[in-house]
């Protein structure tokens, strides 16, 4: 059946097909769209008509890089339950991170994914990250041709890369493959057991510190090493104010690199640790407060290119300890949008008055962060970007921001709970996904 979507907001680059408050109408047959006008009027009778007033429609957004439990873990998050939650927070895509029990390391571990995304009701779309190394081991490259012939979307381990000879020798066999590469700058020594970003907030709080040059360091050998072997390259979990300087002048002397944040390092930093609570442990850790507002401007001035999820599942009794103890990381596909969108794009007194969220000091356009999570990140990925244009495939986004929900296991698709907003109101929800010729409502 075909659909017609009266009145949204449409986040296009295209003037003429929106009306004067920059809404307009958009016609689905087909999987892919029809029709775009300010009005579109004589219908077929049998058409599904969607009120679009005060919503907002575009692209569907695609993540990065985030994690399932399974294989191995599937108490905590199944490749199913991740595509439901994806699906609920308005991602028709999602990088999906290799370093798992069982390592996305082989042919097979891909052909796997592959086989449940034709299998899956829910049709967001998750795009195996094959791991760099056996095992993600760091110690001996996989079989990339292989893999790249099975489907996989690009290499990560998700995990530090400390061998220097088998990074350059990764950067040469990969340079003809066109495939991405993402790297986590980490320095796993100069780290050691830090827990917390290095500063004043984390000695007053008794957290032992993990000084930014352990990412730095990582990160300007990095850059070195693309000027020798000049690959195109994704540095993931950017987290320090250090780090975006160092993008800033690597952007300026074309070099082949592309940056991502996640979201959690934009709405909080060190200041946010005083309960010690254990979902804000995260790793690299949250940043201090300069380190989060570099990060705020390098994503509005493009040096940080997209706004990654990396959703990270655990089951209750493993996030129910002491802060120093628990596993780093929570949850975030259904939450991103809502929240992120309340700290940028809201106008501050729409605050939900969650202490958690910022007011920046930049209000950004929703299509700056509509980007961040969908057009951007398809580029920094080699994938052909979604439209929100006649003729293009039905990948899209609906987003409603004046729904207020409870975030409760009930209200959420994902089997994990470990997020810092656990039974809290929020506002704004993500009502249609389109996706694969298919609709999903939530």
């Amino acid at each position: 059946m075909a659909e017609l979507i009266k009145q949204a907001y449409l986040l296009t680059a295209s003037a003429e097909v929106v009306g004067a408050a920059g809404t307009g109408d958009v016609l689905i047959d087909n999987g892919k769209i029809a029709a775009i006008a300010p009005s579109l009027t004589d219908m077929p009778d049998n058409i599904e008509v969607i009120d679009g007033r005060g919503q907002f429609l575009g692209p569907g957004l695609i993540d990065l890089y985030s994690q399932s439990g399974e294989p191995g873990n599937e108490s905590r998050e199944t490749r199913e339950s991740l595509r439901q939650s994806a699906s609920a927070g308005g991602f028709t895509s999602v990088g999906l991170l290799p370093n798992a029990q069982v390592v996305t390391d082989s042919v097979e571990a891909i052909a796997a994914i592959e086989t449940g995304n034709r299998l899956s009701a829910t049709q967001t779309q998750l795009l195996p990250w094959a791991a760099m190394t056996l095992g993600a081991q760091g110690a001996q490259l996989t079989e990339l041709v292989e893999l790249v012939d099975a489907g996989a979307l690009g290499f990560t381990d998700g995990l530090p890369l400390n061998n220097k000879v088998l990074l350059r020798r990764l950067l040469e066999y990969a340079q003809p493959l066109q495939k991405p590469l993402a790297f986590w700058p980490c320095e796993r020594q100069i780290a050691g057991d830090g827990i917390a970003r290095e500063g004043a907030n984390a000695l007053r709080l008794g957290l032992a510190g993990v000084s930014a040059i352990a990412e730095t360091t990582a990160l300007a050998t990095l850059l070195e090493y693309i000027v020798e072997v000049p690959v195109p390259i994704h540095i993931m979990r950017v987290s320090t104010a250090r780090s975006v300087e160092l993008l800033r002048q690597a952007k300026s002397r074309n070099l082949p690199v592309s940056a991502s944040v996640t979201w959690h390092h934009l709405l909080f930093d060190t200041k946010d640790l005083e309960q010690y609570n254990p979902n804000l442990r995260h790793d690299p850790p949250l940043g201090n407060p300069t380190d989060r507002q570099a990060l705020i401007e390098g994503v509005v001035d493009g040096v940080i290119d997209a706004i990654a999820i990396d959703h990270s599942p655990y089951t209750y009794e493993e996030k129910t300890v002491a802060f120093d103890a628990a596993p780093p990381g929570a949850i975030g596909l259904e939450l991103a949008l809502p929240l992120l969108w309340q700290a940028f794009v809201a106008k501050a007194e729409n605050q939900t008055g969650n202490q958690h969220i910022p007011v920046p000091g930049t209000q950004w356009r929703p299509s700056q962060l509509w980007q961040a999570l969908s057009t951007k990140p398809a580029q920094c990925l080699g994938l052909t970007p979604g439209k929100l244009e006649v003729g293009a495939a039905a990948e899209l986004t609906l987003f409603d921001p004046r729904f207020h929900w409870e975030v409760t296991t009930e209200t959420l698709q994902s089997l994990a709970f470990n997020t810092p907003w656990a039974n809290q109101k929020i506002q704004g929800k993500v009502s249609r996904v389109w996706s694969q010729s298919t609709v999903s409502s939530n």
